[in-house]
């Protein structure tokens, strides 16, 4: 068995709607491995030694979906249980809520075969997995 800890970020940014003035949208983003919609997030200290989570997350939501993001609050934990080249793997996620700064979702990389913006209402029903829905349910509620 083998532990993990990576680190990522519920982006949002918001926009003018016509209908009620301003309206809140979610980055989500299909991994190119899984196919699966996710929130952007990576391995800690996979790219440089004793890295924070708060760097990891930054850094993941830029180089997987190509948006630039402040990070506004932590949220719960996430950990979860899978299987990756027959060996069984715990990983727990540290997720923050960021808001959207810059940046462009057409300059993600390979790791994300697609990267899009998402209403509040359809975040769930987009969202593939058990773990991003709970850590999406923390979430809204605080945006």
């Amino acid at each position: 068995m083998r532990y993990e800890f990576s680190a990522g970020g519920v982006v949002y940014k918001k926009v003018r709607s016509t209908s009620s003035g301003f309206k809140y949208l979610i980055l989500i983003g299909q991994h190119s491995g899984h196919k699966g919609w996710v929130f952007p997030k990576g391995l800690i200290g996979d790219h440089k030694k004793k890295e924070g989570k708060e760097d990891t997350a930054i850094r993941e939501v830029k180089e997987e979906t190509g948006v630039e993001a402040n990070i506004e609050k932590a949220l719960t934990p996430i950990t979860y249980w899978y299987v990756w080249e027959e060996e069984k793997r715990r990983k727990t996620v540290y997720y923050f809520i960021m808001k959207a700064t810059g940046g462009k979702i057409e300059n993600h990389d390979w790791e994300m075969s697609d990267v899009k913006w998402v209403n509040v209402e359809k975040v769930e029903d987009t969202l593939t997995y058990p773990s991003d829905k709970k850590v999406w349910e923390e979430a809204r509620k605080l945006l």
